[in-house]
């Protein structure tokens, strides 16, 4: 008998109940997995989050994962290729990573890197696609000088790396706790909060020429507005009040955004593989404690993502 994490109600951490469950074979074109590690993000708990219908209910949680293959339906083959029982996995856009093992499309299932960690692996997707369809929508390349809002965040971390591949100029607004962590993927930082569009003029005196949101306050689109005069080069992944500004935003309510992200998965997997894309992780939590680590999650902790594993 294996185990899953279930919302039976809308709330915070107190709503989730880890319940025993049979996990069906995997027909074609399906996979089952035994759940190594699985990400968080702030997705998780707002899949939950109060205020919503209750015939949803129970929900399962978690949209990412990584683990070994335990059975393979009938003629399939994962994304990457082949398929073999013991093979080491990633698995995005899922739904029920909070799991000891779960059966799922083959088509979201890929070879996971063997130099990544199952917690990296299971940590790097959801945030990865995000800021490459941020960075894509905003067409960004070595002209570029961007601002990223949040950029000691788990998307913002993502952006500054991808955008140093493509060459482009940072400056990532962060808490001064987060400076090093900005600093260490080639962006300037400066200290969100009153005076920010001083501290922006000052970092970059020839000016902003995309914006790239990943916190959604109403002081990051203000000074995203007043430093890039083309709204369609602002995008938010938060700031959904906003659309009437006419900045870009993204996610699950643009139909544009899943099918981007799914494309942008093995790239971006091999770019984790290279080296030339990682995941911080701040620190794990057993699976047993998945209240625990969500409480974490919504309340803030060190720098870095945080993640489940068996």
């Amino acid at each position: 008998m294996e185990t899953r994490w279930v919302a039976v109600g809308f709330g915070g951490p107190e709503v989730l109940r880890q319940i025993a469950v049979d996990v069906p074979a995997p027909g074609p074109g399906e996979v089952t997995i035994a759940v190594r590690a699985a990400g968080m993000n702030p997705a998780d708990y707002k899949h939950f989050g109060p205020g919503q219908d209750p015939a949803l209910l129970p929900l399962t949680i978690g949209y990412e994962a990584a683990g070994v293959l335990s059975a393979v339906g009938p003629d399939t083959e994962i994304a990457s290729g082949g398929s073999r029982v013991g093979d080491e996995v990633v698995a995005f856009q899922i739904v029920g990573g909070y799991a000891s093992a779960i059966t799922v499309d083959a088509a979201d299932v890929f070879a996971k890197p063997a130099s990544v960690s199952f917690a990296a692996a299971a940590s790097l997707l959801l945030v990865g696609t995000t800021a490459a369809e941020m960075l894509d929508v905003t067409g960004v390349s070595d002209r570029d000088v961007i601002l990223v809002h949040g950029a000691a965040g788990g998307v913002g971390t993502s952006v500054l790396q991808q955008a140093q591949l493509l060459g482009a100029t940072v400056i990532g607004t962060a808490s001064e706790s987060g400076f090093d962590a900005v600093r260490r993927f080639g962006a300037t930082p400066v200290s969100y909060g009153p005076g920010l569009r001083e501290r922006v003029q000052a970092a970059a005196p020839g000016g902003i020429t995309a914006a790239l949101d990943c916190v959604g306050t109403d002081e990051a689109i203000d000074v995203s507005l007043w430093a890039v005069p083309d709204t369609k080069r602002i995008v938010s992944t938060a700031a959904f009040s906003r659309g009437a500004d006419g900045i870009q935003l993204i996610g699950a309510a643009n139909p544009r955004s899943g099918p981007f992200r799914a494309a942008q998965r093995a790239r971006l997997l091999a770019l984790a593989a290279d080296g030339r894309l990682t995941v911080p992780i701040a620190r794990t939590f057993p699976m047993a404690d998945a209240p625990a680590a969500v409480a974490a999650l919504i309340g803030g902790h060190p720098y870095g993502k945080l993640a489940l594993v068996a």
